[in-house]
């Protein structure tokens, strides 16, 4: 089977044959791509498989996983096409690697954060975990009545109090609308603009650490 999507992959410097994994899937934001990502989590790959998604759309300097026509409203088709293709991918990495299915993490800042709040809607309990940086969920995707049920996802939200690209609020309705949900989540803030602050890089490692012994 052929990968959906263009990855880089980290993984723990011994594999042993007879174990298998869990799985953090990265997900970068708008004109980025998957080199970008790996500095945040590095380190991790002594615990983790760690993928680090390229969008599949050309986006200079880099790619994106869908565009936008309005404030907070991505194109709807362009967006379920990369929903598509992501689940498809976190299909095709179980399948070709050790990966222990009941530990699946994503994590994704701005455009991947959007995704990874959505993804943890659409998949549900079949994954462990999101990390969501600075992102919203679409109002589409809230309206969906094939979401799934998300009583045992772990969420960890984060959003700068000054952000300029997607505003603070935004960040504000996600972690209420997962908490509404009965998500078990985590929701940070930081005196930053549209970035990952060292403070909310240690916060959602710590978490990811202490989340995958629970």
């Amino acid at each position: 089977m052929n990968a959906p999507m263009i990855y880089e992959l980290r993984r723990p410097a011994q594999v042993e044959t007879d174990q298998t994994y869990p799985a953090l899937f990265l997900m970068h934001g708008i004109g980025s791509n998957e080199q970008n990502m790996l500095s945040l989590v590095d380190g991790l790959e002594s615990r983790f498989f760690i993928f680090s998604i390229r969008g599949h759309l050309p986006q200079p300097p880099g790619y994106a996983f869908f565009t936008i026509q309005g404030y907070g409203k991505p194109h709807r088709e362009i967006f379920d096409q990369s929903i598509r293709k992501l689940t498809s991918f976190i299909d095709f990495a179980t399948d070709k690697y050790p990966i222990d299915t009941g530990n699946l993490y994503l994590l994704g800042f701005s455009q991947g954060a959007i995704l990874a709040k959505t993804l943890g809607l659409t998949l549900g309990n079949h994954i462990k975990g999101i990390v969501a940086l600075s992102g919203y969920i679409p109002e589409f995707i809230k309206e969906e009545s094939s979401n799934k049920p998300v009583d045992q996802l772990s969420v960890f939200i984060s959003h700068g109090e000054f952000d300029s690209i997607l505003p603070y609020e935004w960040g504000v309705e996600s972690n209420q609308y997962y908490q509404e949900k009965a998500a078990n989540v985590t929701f940070r803030t930081y005196q930053e603009g549209h970035t990952v602050s060292l403070g909310n890089q240690q916060d959602f490692i710590t978490w990811l650490l202490d989340d995958l012994e629970n």
